[in-house]
């Protein structure tokens, strides 16, 4: 019996490495140790030997089976690891190079709104920030806006219920919260916080009920300003403007205040554009934003004497300059994350 077990352990062994699959393996298993296996088979034989030799042929025994289990074991664990590389494909050198050498990179938007906080810093303009959920009375009355203005219908500022309740914004009796649809609440903020002179710009988020096409987006990204002073007037706004302008767009460009009408700014002005080497937009006066001097209102609003001081305020869509900078004709596709479009400007 002694060489019949040996016979059995080395055929196991030579067949095991020729395995590729659990069922292989678990027919390959039942021939060994299932209920007609070659081991079984000695182990019936076993009972028939006599009483005196059983103590020994038991041992052999148990020490084939020892051995068909550990050949059993290892030949599992090399199928696992088979079945695992298929899996996860052809192994990969961690000591190549990546497949794509394109690191991350700020969004285009993110990359105007840096570049124009840059150029205001360094006319000694700092950034400011508020929430972008605010009330009636700092997106609306705060900013002399009239009870009958349109901008305060519900079918263009996203109110929210009247029973919402926010415990970081305050809020008056009777008022609704709502999101703000522009970020001149963070100089109202600003200027019942600390008082003049002061020279803030306020890059954010801001949301007005429009329905999305080429050039309107419920979601935007505006860039406002803010500087109050004693003796502020009109050529200073136009003296930041351009040069504003000529760091975003280009030093051909040229700028002009168009009289326009804003609750909150008295005079107020549209600010254009216009390039001689602009494309097809050359030679053609082009709106990029507001601007204007700081309604007195305003000022009494937020406590500032307007004897004393004065001020201008100006805003722009960041959208707006991404869409000029590039050419893109629509602005769904600022918001869209397509890598095409996202890596022509990394």
């Amino acid at each position: 019996m002694e060489s019949v077990l040996q016979e059995i352990v080395t055929r196991a062994r030579e067949k095991a490495p020729a395995l590729k699959s659990r069922p292989e393996f678990e027919a390959f298993k039942a021939s060994y140790v299932g209920p007609k296996g070659e081991l079984t088979a000695q182990m019936k034989e076993l009972g028939k030997a006599p009483r005196e030799q059983k103590p020994v042929l038991g041992k052999l025994v148990n020490a084939a089976k020892q051995q068909l289990e550990e050949i059993f074991e290892q030949t599992l664990a090399s199928l696992d690891a088979l079945e695992m590389a298929a899996r996860m494909g052809e192994q990969i050198d961690p000591t190549l190079p990546a497949s794509d050498a394109l690191g991350g990179t700020a969004h285009l938007l993110t990359q105007i709104r840096r570049e124009a906080t840059d150029v205001l810093r360094r006319v000694g303009f700092v950034v400011a920030e508020g929430p972008e959920l605010e009330t009636e009375w700092f997106n609306f009355d705060a900013l002399n806006t009239p009870l009958n203005h349109a901008s305060r219908d519900a079918q263009d500022t996203l109110y929210l219920p009247e029973n919402f309740t926010a415990s970081n914004v305050k809020r008056r009796a009777s008022e609704r919260y709502l999101l703000r649809s522009h970020t001149s609440t963070v100089q109202i903020r600003t200027m019942l916080a600390r008082k003049p002179p002061l020279a803030i710009i306020a890059p954010g988020r801001c949301f007005r009920r429009d329905t999305a096409d080429a050039t309107h987006s419920a979601n935007f990204h505006q860039l406002e300003g803010l500087y109050v002073d004693a003796r502020v007037t009109v050529k200073d706004l136009k003296a930041v403007l351009d040069l504003l302008v000529r760091e975003l767009l280009g030093k051909h460009f040229k700028t002009r205040l168009r009289p326009s009408f804003f609750p909150f700014t008295e005079p107020s002005f549209e600010l254009d554009v216009i390039s001689p080497d602009f494309g097809k937009l050359s030679n053609r006066w082009l709106e990029i934003g507001g601007c204007g001097m700081v309604d007195p209102a305003v000022l009494s609003a937020c406590e500032i004497s307007p004897q004393k001081y004065s001020g201008y305020a100006f805003g722009f869509g960041l959208e707006r300059i991404a869409m000029l900078r590039t050419g893109l004709d629509d602005i769904r596709l600022l918001y869209q994350n397509d890598l095409r479009l996202l890596r022509q400007f990394a």
